[in-house]
């Protein structure tokens, strides 16, 4: 199991949206030729949603180069745009992907209070990754161009699938507060706007 901080933003976009330069970031020094992933994720909360009600996500994703189980918190100590993620292996739940990890299980067992936590919704992402490397080498930022497809389970009451398109901007290790200002400036200019959901489990939960 391990823990990151993830700070990132989010964009809605139209289905035809023209992704800007990004090598035009200033201190960006090379936009890497774009990575391409299939995605599917599982997100697991109460049938009641204790998790959401908290801001908290679980979900068990395949594919992408972090594949695996993640738990993602509040972290508003660090700032708005950031969250707490702990990860977890594929083979730490059940073979069958319909049991969380005992780890993350007891993150939040406070909030779950002996609910049964189930698959809630699936996520379908066409993923499109642009890379931007700083002056000193190391990543910057990464810029995930996603095409998603949502459907709540029949625990969270079913529903007709949702699709739409959105940008997400996730710092690297050497990326600031002020590179995701410049690279959300250029976006905006482009057309994207700011995500009215703050997740992607939220835009299908509703």
């Amino acid at each position: 199991m391990s823990d990151y901080l993830e700070i990132e933003r989010k964009f809605d976009v139209d289905p035809g949206f023209g992704l800007p330069d990004l090598g035009s970031v200033p201190g960006i020094a090379d936009a890497a030729r774009p990575e391409r992933y299939h995605l599917v994720a599982t997100y697991f909360d109460t049938p009641d949603q204790r998790l959401a009600a908290h801001k908290i996500t679980l979900r068990r994703r395949t594919g992408g180069s972090d594949e695996g189980w993640h738990l993602k918190l509040p972290a508003s100590q660090a700032g708005r745009d950031a969250r707490q993620e702990v990860r977890a292996p594929l083979a730490d739940g059940s073979a069958d992907g319909t049991r969380i990890p005992a780890s993350l299980a007891a993150r939040v067992a406070g909030i779950t209070a002996g609910a049964p936590v189930v698959p809630i919704a699936v996520l379908v992402t066409e993923r499109t990754v642009h890379t931007l490397t700083g002056t000193s080498g190391e990543v910057a930022a990464e810029v995930a161009d996603d095409v998603v497809t949502g459907e709540r389970t029949a625990a969270a009451d079913g529903g007709d699938p949702l699709s739409w398109r959105e940008i997400e901007v996730e710092l690297g290790p050497a990326g600031t507060p002020a590179l995701l200002d410049a690279t959300a400036k250029l976006l905006r200019a482009a057309g994207a706007r700011p995500s009215r959901s703050p997740s992607k489990l939220a835009r299908v939960l509703g």
